[in-house]
């Protein structure tokens, strides 16, 4: 028996074309961050020669999750550079060298997820379904009310975070039995 991965294929494309990440499957969600560290990452990418912008208007970085068993490079990997806020930190903010466009962000550690940055998809992205981190907020006026606003991180995110967690280990064991 073959295993085939969900047939939801969205692309994430630098602003050149030369980079193209693929993502499989549903989203585990569509967030906005507003935490020092996102803040901090999206300005540094945005001070880079011709960068487009990370941060959107309210201050906060926008991404979709994505389970990383569910994410590949398409196209021109070579190209993707990874940045650090701090040196020890296991928070990748990966780029396209080509064009300095913020592609996703991901994890030295364990964690089964990555945030890819919401402007670089093509075509139409989900909707937001949380603010995160809002106490952190810079930017004056207003945060949207387009999704529910947390604080800090949410129980709601990481019950969507565990149930990714367990739905990628049962597709790990199920493709292995079927091998």
């Amino acid at each position: 028996m073959r295993f085939t991965l969900p047939q939801n294929r969205t692309i994430a494309a630098c602003s050149c074309g030369s980079v193209e990440i693929e993502a499989s499957g549903i989203p585990i969600t569509s967030v906005v961050c507003y935490c020092d560290d996102c803040q901090n990452g999206s300005r540094h990418i945005e001070s880079l020669p011709n960068a487009a912008p990370v941060l959107d208007p309210d201050g906060g970085t926008a991404y979709i999750v994505y389970r990383k068993d569910r994410i590949r490079t398409a196209r021109g990997a070579a190209l993707l550079k990874s940045h650090k806020i701090k040196a020890e930190s296991v928070t990748n903010r990966v780029f396209a060298a080509c064009c300095n466009s913020a592609m996703y962000l991901n994890f030295d550690d364990s964690k089964h997820w990555v945030d890819v940055y919401r402007a670089r998809l093509r075509g139409a992205a989900p909707p937001v379904q949380m603010r995160l981190c809002t106490k952190f907020r810079r930017a004056a006026g207003e945060i949207p009310n387009d999704a529910p606003n947390y604080p800090m991180w949410s129980f709601r995110l990481l019950a969507k975070l565990l149930i990714a967690r367990l739905a990628m280990r049962l597709t790990a064991f199920t493709h292995r039995r079927l091998q």
